[in-house]
């Protein structure tokens, strides 16, 4: 019943990885410190993101419609609140120090924001789904994974160009924006590994 929400979810995680490089070389002091400031919040947020992805794939097979619906809600408001959190934090950074730094910086907040809400609809969306119903609650599934489809293409590209040149070098040298061992890659999480009820 969730392997296409599994599917859908997979992009949405590999955004947020976007934000978590690796490796990373010398920059100027100014960009440095404008790194860490964004990069301090960011590995609890990448988790939250990674760690609902998880629970909606673990439901993989799942027959029950209240537990499918129960904890996609709260994965999809946890996806939310993360990339809300993850706005705040650029915002708050104010600009990075290069050219078209405002831009950059908008954009990505703009996108981050714009996916939190998009998230928050997909919440009130599943939330409003009739569970007694088997084949009405696939049928919503079914326009809820469409909606997700579409939110993975959106803020691709301004996120892309916050980690373009320099500030993607400054943020890679911080430790809250390398990647760690938690991502979910969406072959792992098209595994089945919940039991049919």
């Amino acid at each position: 019943m969730n392997k296409k929400l599994v599917a859908a979810l997979s992009g949405g995680a590999a955004l947020v990885l976007m934000l978590t490089g690796c490796g990373g070389d010398d920059g100027d002091k100014k960009l440095d410190d404008w790194a860490k400031k964004v990069c301090g919040n960011m590995q609890p947020q990448v988790k939250k993101v990674l760690d609902a992805n998880s629970a909606i794939a673990s439901l993989h097979g799942e027959e029950d419609s209240k537990k499918v619906q129960q904890t996609d809600s709260a994965a999809f408001q946890d996806n939310a609140d993360a990339y809300k959190s993850l706005a705040t934090s650029i915002d708050s950074a104010g600009a990075p120090p290069v050219k078209d730094g405002e831009t950059t910086q908008k954009n990505a907040v703009k996108a981050l924001n714009d996916l939190s809400g998009a998230y928050e609809g997909l919440k009130k969306q599943i939330d409003g789904l009739n569970t007694s119903d088997k084949q009405k609650f696939s049928d919503g599934l079914n326009g809820i994974v469409s909606g997700l489809n579409k939110l993975n293409g959106k803020s691709e590209d301004a996120l892309k160009k916050l980690q373009a040149g320099d500030v993607g070098k400054a943020m890679t040298k911080q430790s809250g924006c390398r990647r760690t061992s938690t991502s979910v890659s969406p072959s792992d999480s098209a595994s089945p590994s919940a039991s049919k009820k």
